[in-house]
């Protein structure tokens, strides 16, 4: 999977790609991400990208030029046409099931706002899909571009080591709920033990107890995901 980054600070990105499963993704070939400096396709000799907004206000827009012709160049960089995400908290809100959409594309181009967003004329022009990581303002679409990145990259075959880890992550698998709890060594700690039935070796009772467990554990912190899970025609409405 190929992944085009459009921002006007690649070096936010140099210590993120160089670590941990993303790193390894990359080395196996499973993985490519590229990073592009919207300052490269500016017109001005200073190669300045933003400009203060017509009808005032505080801050600065960035520009619709430099944006939408670094989109264009960018996709024409590989053959396989690439799926242009816009980073903005006007977006549509991240979830595990658009994870699994944009998982499905072979290339996505993420665009990185910054100042005061946008140019209007180039969401016209280039119909992006809008994505908000969350109801709260960040410096620019850098740190919201790696979230995505990282969520999507577990989904792609080959990147984890056990293939089942992604489908019992949480909000994933066909009830979408929170992961229970999990233990490891050693089997008691000030007191606290694990509890039996991940001893006993009975791989049908530890299924029963760990879907159990993340039942409780979703209705007790997210009550919200068991609406469309207790009441499927509560979900459709």
């Amino acid at each position: 999977m190929r992944f085009d980054i459009l921002t006007l600070f690649p070096d936010i990105f140099s210590g993120y790609l160089s670590q941990s499963l993303l790193k390894k993704a990359q080395d196996r070939g499973l993985v490519q991400v590229h990073l592009h400096n919207f300052r490269h396709w500016s017109w001005d000799r200073d190669r300045r990208v933003d400009d203060r907004p017509y009808g005032g206000g505080p801050g600065m827009v960035l520009r619709v030029e430099p944006v939408v012709e670094c989109v264009e160049d960018v996709q024409a960089m590989a053959p396989e046409p690439g799926h242009v995400v816009l980073l903005t908290p006007q977006g549509e809100r991240l979830t595990q099931e658009l994870v699994e959409q944009l998982a499905s594309r072979r290339r996505l181009i993420l665009v990185c706002g910054r100042y005061e967003g946008f140019d209007e004329r180039v969401r016209q022009i280039l119909r992006p899909q809008e994505i908000s990581i969350g109801d709260y303002v960040l410096n620019g679409g850098e740190v919201a571009a790696m979230v995505v990145v990282d969520a999507v990259i577990r989904l792609v075959p080959g990147v984890l080591g056990d293939e089942d880890s992604s489908s019992q992550d949480s909000f994933s698998g066909p009830q979408r709920l929170l992961e229970g709890p999990q233990y490891t060594r050693p089997r008691e700690y000030r007191g606290l033990r694990v509890p039996e039935v991940l001893l006993s070796g009975d791989h049908e009772a530890i299924r029963r107890w760990r879907e159990e467990q993340a039942r409780k554990r979703t209705e007790k912190r997210r009550p919200d995901l068991l609406r469309g899970v207790d009441n499927p025609r509560e979900a459709e409405a």
